[in-house]
This record gives structure tokens, sequence and C-alpha cells, in this order.
């Protein structure tokens, strides 16, 4: 099995950040690989293993020759990657991005199952790998919660705001996976070494066939940022009786009950 599995590279979550006078991220720190594509990249490790054959290949793109997630990717065990560098791409919104991923996974062949996380942690979108899977012209299941391989199709459970749901796509497809999805491996020394001799390839724009004016970058701009309001404290009842009443009350009034 041939997965495309999908990794941003973010400023660390950990270290406040910053914008720039164009309201777009900070760059010039510390870059590390977004939390939440660590699941899709132990779940395409998984699904590989459990086929017996086939390769995971790495796709990420950035502003900059940052390749600090591929490489923990391939340190986790992925055979190779592939990363558009090209400063053209500063302020990419998704859909550009989606084009951009769309001709790198060309670049890598033919495969079987392109593997995303939901959403990234630092725009918060959620849109991006259905724009993909539509460029790409296949199938897409996303919020998936636990994946399974069948045959010519996967089969995925995925969140719903009134539960989950069984739903099964024929290859080629993609799939978006939900933190907790699996419990993603950590790179060991001999995963690390063996990540310095495997295939990690470098394109621009222009060798993937695109250019800035098409991807239409500049049509999207933020124009003003604000605070986020803080929170106020909750109302908090001592007594047990009368807070099972008022939650009651509460579930009430939302229509809940």
């Amino acid at each position: 099995m041939d997965i495309a599995v999908l990794v941003k590279q973010i400023p660390d979550p950990a270290v406040a950040g910053d914008l720039t006078s164009d309201y777009t991220f900070k760059r010039d720190g510390k870059i590390v690989m977004d939390d939440a594509d660590l699941y899709g990249v132990e779940l395409a490790l998984q699904l590989r293993d459990d086929a017996g054959s086939g390769e995971v290949t790495v796709i990420s793109m950035s502003p900059g020759q940052e390749t600090v997630g591929a490489k923990n990717a391939l340190a986790m065990g992925a055979d190779k990657a592939i990363v558009v560098s090209d400063e053209g791409l500063k302020g990419a919104h998704s859909l550009a991005t989606a084009k951009v991923l769309d001709a790198a996974i060309a670049k890598a062949g033919n495969v079987d199952l392109i593997i995303a996380g939901t959403e990234s942690s630092d725009g918060y979108a959620g849109v991006m790998p259905a724009q993909l899977g539509t460029l790409r012209n296949v199938s897409v299941l996303s919020y998936a919660t636990s994946v399974k391989v069948n045959g010519d199709e996967v089969v995925i459970t995925r969140q719903t705001d009134s539960g989950s749901q069984t739903v099964s796509a024929k290859f080629p497809a993609l799939i978006s996976v939900t933190a907790g999805s699996t419990e993603p491996r950590y790179p060991n020394f001999k995963g690390i070494m063996a990540a310095k001799t495997k295939q990690l390839d470098f394109f621009d724009l222009a060798e993937l066939g695109l250019n800035v004016g098409d991807l239409k970058i500049e049509e999207q701009s933020v124009f003003e940022v604000d605070q986020a309001e803080s929170r106020s404290a909750g109302e908090k009842i001592e007594d047990e009786d009368l807070g099972v009443a008022k939650i009651v009350e509460l579930l009430e009034q939302t229509g809940a009950l």
C-alpha cells in the first residue's frame, strides 16, 4: 500500500507567538512538526506495515527550507519525503495550499491513500483536506477516529455532532484523522540515524508547474486582529440538590432536554 501523509511545520506552540505587520505568523523562531499530524503519520506507518508492502511518502510545504517535520516523520519510519519550499508561499491560504500539495503528491506517483490531519494547530480552518480531495477527484472521509483497510477500500469510524458513523470508500481516497485516532510512536535512535539516509526531495513552485499568480495568495488578507475577550467566571453552586436542579434548568433552556 502506497500512502502519502501530509505534515505541516508550524511555529512552536509552546512559545508565545507573534505576528508580522501583515498579520501572518512570524517564523523566525523555533519551527516544529504540528502535533496534529503525528496521528496521521502513525496511522500511515501502521497501515503500510499491516499491508506488508508499499511506501509512506511525507508531503510538506513551507516558505523556507524547513525540514523538521519531514525529518521527524522519516525518523518515525516513513520511507521518503517531499518538501515544497518557495518564498512565494508566505501567507498561503487553504486553497493555495491544497493546489500545491496536489502537485507535490503527483510527484510521489500513484498513491492508494492520502492521510491528513483534521486541521492545523496554527490555522484551524479545517477545509484543506476536502479541497485537496476535490482537486484530486477522490473520495474524502473526514474526522476519522479509527481506520481499517478492507480489500480495495478504506473503512473509517468518524465523529459526528450526534455520535459516530462508519463510512467507506474505494481506493484511491483521502482521509483526515483526529487526535486520539492512534497513539503516535516516538522516534528512537535507530530511526533517527536511518532518517539521515532516506530520500528527501525539494521542489519549488516552478518545478511543480505552478506560479504565485495562479495561486492567488494575495486575494486573502487579514486586515485587523483583536484580543479575544477574557472569559468571565462561571456560576458555582455548592448545594448538590440545588446543583442538579440548576443543570436540568440550563439544559432545558438550551433545548438539550
